[in-house]
């Protein structure tokens, strides 16, 4: 009879970030009986630079961090569910399985997507994987703010800004019923009864283009759809309320409104940015609101570097952010640190930040993300930077 015994260890040895938080740890999984290739000779074997326990298949688990008052505690290198909707390009969905697979393999244990992200197909993608795990092992949030539907026959979806996706139309729609029925198509979507954390979804003038509607969306949220969400949260069915957070001013209008627990803020707290920093995230950290950082390579350049083409916000890149990105370039030659490294390990120096959630459109890319997560940052790196004039004294670093 094949029976498995579940062992839960400290680790002796574990790969570079991990020896920094007692969090860390390792669920060993040992089949005994006859079962090939679980066990004994069969069992697999592991060797990528650091000494693994050898009892059958080893589960790593990140160090996490607490999302302050929510009480989830999120892995420090999430998973963002932008790349797997389809925004760069349209992928099979075996890649994207596998690389959902491969994060979970590699300790991730916080993943956020959103009902825009490929229009439903990052939610169902999630869901595919997740719904085979042991659902405490995981965080999972996602958004309101849009609720999708079937366009009228005969009509043409424009599935712009996705390069895939579904073939559904969306509205915005910040009301009580909107965010309800938003709330339930995600569940639905993703074949779970729970999220742990959501959010209020591109409530901003990136979006909304006009401060009228801007406003207009605002007035929305105020007078219906944030009994939605008191509900959700009071009820237990989720843990926390938060808001996405895309450029400067946003986070100040949430924050004289409504009772926020974090913000996923994306491309406005980065290595070359911090423009927020002792204005917006400082009012919202003394209210205890924790953060979760999206958009950590601003679009691209923080991962390209300053060349010809390279993107910054989604923008062709201007001659001032090139001319900071090569300054932050040299410093990383210098110290011989990947950009890519500093640019991921960069928003963890700020004692709010819970997680930061580059996307992956594969395994390789998951692989690449955990290997900038983890590599050794010399402490002088920072200091340098400093003394390069591209971060001020004030900027927390890891």
């Amino acid at each position: 009879m094949l029976r498995t015994l579940h062992i839960v260890v400290k680790v002796v040895k574990l790969p570079y970030r991990l020896l920094t938080d007692a969090n860390s740890t390792a669920s060993v999984f040992v089949t005994v009986g006859v079962a090939r290739g679980t066990s004994g000779a069969d069992a697999p074997a592991r060797n990528d630079g650091d000494t693994y326990l050898a009892l059958g298949t080893t589960k790593l688990t990140l160090p996490t961090r607490r999302l302050r008052r929510t009480g989830s505690d999120l892995s420090e290198l999430g998973f963002g569910g932008s790349a797997i909707g389809e925004l760069w390009s349209s992928i099979p969905e075996g890649q994207a399985a596998e690389a959902i697979v491969r994060a979970l393999d590699a300790g991730i244990s916080y993943f956020d997507t959103s009902p825009w992200y490929g229009r439903g197909l990052s939610e169902l993608r999630l869901g595919a994987v997740l719904r085979g795990r042991e659902r405490d092992d995981f965080v999972l949030s996602s958004k309101v703010g849009r609720v999708l539907r079937a366009p009228l026959p005969g009509r043409q979806v424009d599935r712009r800004p996705w390069a895939g996706g579904l073939p559904f139309e969306h509205r915005h729609d910040y009301s009580y019923d909107g965010i309800m029925r938003s709330f339930d198509d995600s569940l639905q979507r993703l074949g779970l009864n729970r999220i742990d954390q959501l959010l209020i979804h591109d409530l901003d003038h990136w979006h909304h283009d006009t401060d009228a509607r801007v406003n207009a969306y605002m007035a929305q949220l105020y007078t219906s759809g944030w009994r939605a969400l008191e509900e959700l949260r009071a009820s237990g069915a989720v843990s926390g309320i938060g808001a996405g957070i895309n450029q400067p001013g946003t986070m100040r209008q949430f924050l004289e409104m409504v009772d926020l627990d974090f913000f996923l803020v994306a491309l406005c707290y980065t290595l070359l940015d911090q423009t927020i920093l002792e204005t917006e995230m400082a009012q919202a950290e003394a209210r205890g609101a924790g953060f979760i950082i999206g958009g950590v390579f601003n679009s691209g350049i923080l991962a390209t570097g300053a060349r010809e083409g390279a993107r910054y916000n989604y923008a062709p890149a201007t001659a001032d952010a090139l001319q900071r990105v090569a300054a932050i370039e040299s410093v990383c030659r210098d110290n011989k640190v990947s950009l890519v490294s500093a640019a991921l390990q960069f928003p963890l120096g700020h004692p709010a930040v819970a997680s930061v959630i580059p996307g992956a459109l594969s395994a390789a890319e998951v692989d690449a993300n955990v290997a900038a997560w983890k590599a050794p940052i010399p402490p002088g790196f920072w200091s340098d930077l400093r003394g390069a004039g591209v971060l001020g004294a004030a900027v927390p670093t890891p």
